[in-house]
């Protein structure tokens, strides 16, 4: 496989994962088993590739918060995404000073796939069956922030995946609104555990055995991939549930365990 070959399905990969409740992690740990292994910082770079695409998307609505923390109802609302995020990087940071490492086998990922793909199944049930609200409570905000972190320690589970339904089946039942809130938590999520690992790799001086430019290759294509993704995404939740996604995890997760059988 050429040298091109390997970002490019890398960055298509993580920027059709990314936001789609699948796992851009897993999916990414699953094709690096026959791609070859990635570093940490292009993993996370490439997903900060897939969230800069979100910000183009939600432009709009980052550019009416900023300038709207004025008014109860927006500062209200930045708030709780701050608290979001300082949930998950509080508690991502202890995870990485604790010698957290994402697993080299393919088996815990296929087993968080299918759990995660009953989960999903259980949770959209459930939440059907609920009110629709669009109200964004200090409750989601937190339980999103935690949401994050168990994303991020068991690869397969998806932080979209798990943001998106703990909104929901803690009082945000509106799809569209569970979801523009655990993308925009996302932004600075993913921005700042790719500045980490940028400081990280310039100090320890891995710099120089970084592929520069296979990350730079993967990091456009994800994030001209996710914008494409998450326009379709956003578009299809409005009159569609989140089933298929389900049922493509838990079918997914069957087959990785036959295989490493």
């Amino acid at each position: 496989m050429s040298d091109l070959t390997s970002p490019v399905l890398l960055g298509l990969i993580e920027g059709i994962t990314e936001f789609l409740p699948i796992s851009s992690t897993g999916h990414l740990l699953v094709a690096e088993h026959w791609l070859g292994a990635r570093s940490d910082l292009f993993n996370v770079v490439i997903q900060a590739g897939a969230i800069l695409a979100v910000v183009l998307i939600y432009r709009e609505r980052l550019w009416r918060l900023a300038c709207g923390l004025g008014e109860r109802s927006e500062r209200d609302y930045a708030l709780k995404l701050t608290a979001a995020f300082l949930i998950t990087a509080a508690l991502g940071f202890a995870a990485t000073r604790l010698g957290f490492k994402l697993p080299e086998s393919i088996t815990p990922v296929a087993w968080a796939l299918v759990l995660g793909g009953i989960w999903m199944l259980g949770a959209e049930w459930f939440a059907a069956r609920r009110p629709e609200r669009s109200t964004i409570t200090w409750t989601v905000a937190i339980l999103v922030g935690l949401a994050q972190v168990v994303a991020g320690v068991f690869p397969g589970t998806s932080r979209s995946a798990a943001t998106i339904f703990v909104a929901m089946l803690a009082g945000t039942g509106n799809r569209a609104a569970a979801t523009e809130f655990a993308f925009l938590v996302g932004i600075p999520t993913m921005f700042a555990a790719s500045g980490y690992e940028l400081l990280k790799t310039l100090k320890g001086g891995g710099a120089a055995h970084e592929d520069w430019a296979a990350l730079a290759i993967a990091f456009v294509v994800s994030a001209v991939t996710a914008f494409v993704a998450v326009r379709w995404l956003l578009g299809y939740i409005r009159t569609r549930r989140f089933t298929p996604f389900a049922i493509y995890r838990i079918v997914l997760g069957l087959a990785l365990l036959a295989l490493a059988t």
